[in-house]
């Protein structure tokens, strides 16, 4: 950072109601876990297994949504490296948001933020304990749910670093099995060894019916479910206030993104079409099984159950990580009971992570009553707060720009390509995505949830508001039109102050 960054960070460590609440968290993350969480948090269920309802609706196109979504996905991350450098806090975009558009808005994402983690939470601890039900048929899956969840909770408890090598080996298993697969993959294209050897050919990316056999529209109708495999590449964000040196390891973990997303993407799921005709693949069934079924690899289903597994728990143990940070940040500016926002003997948020750990077991109850369909829903209402989260990121950079521009506050020094103008490329798409999920009806539902949840918000701001006056006073720095540069800095002093 800067000189005038750091004056400003400590200027506002010294605020008054905690004004930079990843102060007194201990800085246990390394380099090697940073990068890690950012790989772990670009691959996970979406890809494993959602990937293959979307290959039967758009067929080889896919490949194009997913390379299209990864180019926008790394501009709304380089819009929150540039944030992050400029001030690296916990509370992360919540923070961003409260800072350049208003309290309520910093409101709104932190709490639509642990909203995401915790539904997601509640579908992946019941998809765990599903897929452990392949090899152990005979133990109730709420056993094994349990037992996940109490696992994941105990450790994040205990300290950041033991989350820090649960989510590094987690990211190691599923990387391993990409690119064993994608290896396996190109032998099979170039040597046409394995049952698959035969009709095995790069052809069969446009040999049945073209790129497009489903039309345009259709392969645009997948880029919701494709924006929902994205979902969590931001949590680097939310290690900004853990992480040993984060000028050093978050740009590093930000800028090799586009090659994670080339290789563990765009490059298996060009593998997998090479090796397997698209028209093969079924809505329900892994391509990653289908995959290794058509080779023979033995045991090849057993191996994917254990590689998905390992992505439902990873996904897990970051809901319950980044559940409890953001209800810090939520606590430290009067936004949740103030019992939140205390750190345990550990260093950990004690009190958020059972909070969300406990509402995450409920999910677990629940999924015996709610039919399977279920899934889906969860699915689209992570994705609707996913864009809500990265619109917000992509807004409060556009306004932290203008106010650099206007000399109100210091450059960062991992400024974003394009200045602004990605960020308002990227904008434009996820407004396209959400006009997307409301022509899908079976996506449709999670705008229904988000309305419900809208009004919810906007009775607790009235309540909070109601109770404590001051909770708003930094409102007045953003009332003015979007234009004004200057209000994001003039927001920084009463901030301090409330």
């Amino acid at each position: 950072m800067t000189s005038t960054q750091v004056e400003h960070h400590h200027g506002d460590d010294n605020a008054t109601k905690g004004t930079t609440p990843e102060e007194g968290y201990e800085r246990g993350l390394g380099s090697r876990q940073v990068q890690m969480i950012a790989i772990g948090g670009a691959i996970g269920v979406g890809l494993f297994l959602g990937a293959g309802a979307n290959i039967a609706k758009a067929g080889p196109s896919l490949i194009l949504m997913y390379a299209l979504a990864g180019v926008i996905v790394f501009f709304i991350m380089r819009a929150l490296g540039e944030l992050l450098l400029y001030r690296p806090v916990s509370g992360s975009f919540a923070e961003y948001a409260r800072e350049f558009l208003g309290p309520f808005f910093g409101f709104v994402t932190g709490w639509t933020y642990w909203l995401m983690w915790v539904v997601t939470g509640m579908a992946e601890l019941t998809a765990a304990a599903i897929y452990v039900h392949f090899w152990f048929p005979d133990v109730p899956q709420w056993v094994t749910a349990l037992v996940f969840l109490v696992v994941l909770f105990v450790a994040n408890l205990i300290s950041v670093k033991i989350f820090g090598e649960i989510e590094f080996w987690f990211s190691m298993v599923k990387v391993t099995a990409l690119i064993g697969m994608i290896v396996i993959g190109i032998g099979v294209v170039t040597f046409g060894f394995s049952a698959a050897g035969d009709t095995a050919a790069v052809s069969n990316l446009w040999a049945f019916d073209g790129i497009f056999p489903k039309g345009v529209g259709s392969s645009l109708m997948t880029l919701q479910g494709v924006m929902f495999a994205y979902l969590a590449v931001e949590l680097v964000g939310v290690t900004a206030g853990e992480s040993e040196n984060p000028e050093k390891t978050l740009p590093k973990a930000i800028n090799t993104l586009p090659w994670r997303i080339i290789v563990f993407y765009v490059g298996a799921l060009s593998v997998i079409l090479m090796v397997v005709k698209w028209t093969e693949f079924q809505p329900g069934v892994s391509p990653f099984v289908a995959a290794f079924a058509k080779i023979g690899i033995p045991a090849g289903a057993a191996i994917v159950n254990f590689v998905v597994l390992t992505a439902a728990l990873s996904s897990c143990n970051s809901g319950m990580y980044s559940t409890g940070r953001m209800l810090r940040d939520l606590a430290a500016n009067s936004e949740a009971p103030k019992a939140l926002g205390r750190l345990s003997s550990t260093k950990t948020p004690a009190l958020g992570i059972t909070l969300s750990a406990a509402l995450m077991g409920i999910g677990v109850v629940l999924n015996y009553v709610v039919p399977e369909k279920a899934f889906g829903y969860v699915t689209s209402v992570a994705t609707a707060a996913g864009i809500w989260t990265w619109l917000m990121i992509l807004v409060s950079h556009i306004r932290y720009r203008r106010a650099v521009v206007a000399g109100k506050l210091p450059a960062s020094s991992f400024p974003a390509p394009g200045g602004t103008v990605c960020s308002w490329i990227a904008v434009a798409f996820l407004l396209m995505v959400t006009v997307l999920i409301a022509i899908d009806p079976d996506s449709r539902v999670s705008l229904y949830v988000g309305a419900g949840w809208a009004v919810c918000l906007a009775i607790g701001w009235a309540v909070l508001k109601a109770r404590n006056p001051q909770i708003a006073a930094r409102a007045a720095g953003t009332a003015g039109a979007p234009g004004t540069a200057g209000t994001a800095g003039e927001e920084l002093e009463p901030a301090g102050r409330s």
